[in-house]
């Protein structure tokens, strides 16, 4: 693990000599020690997203096996966000504060932790585009529900301590190709189902203020809140190979709807090359980076 410090003005410690955008890798990190980490700014953050109806809600009774993208309907959490923020360890809710970089005062977070970064990430993984972050606040033994996502993803624990279960991004046991097949193409994650029996394949990593994970894009995972009050920070991004698993996923799930069986995405040039004439002539395929277009996106596409 790299031995720099946030008296040198790094934020993220990672082992880049270690480093494989498409492997899961626990690291350390200072962002709990950032100005906008703290309660006063994060209420301020929550109040100013509320308004801008930027705020993904649910209660904590929501599961493991709950389908993430139902839950907020299935378990919505009466509650405000300021006032579920400032009660938390009381307020029995699991919260998201999205895409935090439209917020003037929290783009610079996001551009001050992605930016030191990008320089080691674009010598393996280049093309970092749409960089975002997510604010995560959670009631005590609140769970995620199972799910994936587009994005690369840094996973940094500012309070209170979870456990993440994370699988390989290409597991196909706990994560089916067609169901990586219909995510890229119409984000949709119903296929995505969860079995208690997955946990014995996944990479089980504890959190605590301090710590946290790298997860490549459509890794897999669940997380499971500890017995206090937890607050948690993403920063997310696509990259040119993203992009491109994106868009073959995408042409397979478009050959899904014709009744067609592709073969998994990178084995068939004649699936891959068919799938992405289909979404040509579809016309209603767009890259999964453009759902994530915003102010601040503009900077690093």
């Amino acid at each position: 693990m790299a031995t720099t410090t946030h008296d040198m003005e790094t934020w993220v410690d990672v082992d880049w000599a270690k480093f494989d955008p498409w492997r899961i890798q626990p690291l350390r990190h200072h962002v709990q020690d950032h100005p906008l980490m703290q309660m006063d700014a994060l209420l301020a953050l929550a109040q100013r997203l509320d308004a801008a109806g930027s705020v993904r809600t649910h209660s904590d009774s929501a599961k493991a096996g709950t389908p993430f993208n139902s839950a907020p309907e299935l378990f919505p959490n009466g509650t405000n966000p300021v006032e579920t923020l400032r009660n938390l360890a009381r307020a029995q809710a699991w919260m998201s504060l999205l895409n935090i970089q439209k917020d003037p005062l929290y783009r610079t977070l996001v551009r001050g932790v992605l930016d030191e970064l990008q320089p080691e990430i674009d010598d393996c993984d280049p093309g970092m585009s749409y960089r975002g972050g997510w604010i995560f606040v959670t009631s005590p033994n609140a769970v995620t529900p199972y799910h994936f996502d587009a994005e690369h993803n840094f996973i940094l624990q500012v309070q209170g301590r979870k456990r993440v279960y994370v699988w390989a991004h290409d597991d196909v046991e706990v994560a089916s190709e067609q169901a990586r097949d219909l995510f890229h193409l119409n984000h949709e994650r119903y296929l995505l189902r969860w079995r208690d029996a997955f946990r014995e394949r996944a990479q089980v990593i504890d959190l605590q203020p301090g710590q946290g994970a790298y997860m490549p894009s459509t890794s897999p995972h669940m997380v499971e809140n500890g017995d206090g009050p937890s607050v948690t920070v993403s920063f997310t991004y696509y990259t040119d190979a993203t992009r491109e698993k994106s868009r073959l996923h995408a042409g397979h799930g478009a050959l899904r709807k014709l009744g067609l069986q592709p073969s998994p995405i990178g084995q068939s040039g004649l699936s891959d090359a068919l799938g992405t004439l289909l979404l040509k002539l579809r016309g209603d395929y767009r890259d999964k980076a453009a759902h994530a277009r915003d102010a601040y996106a503009e900077e690093a596409a």
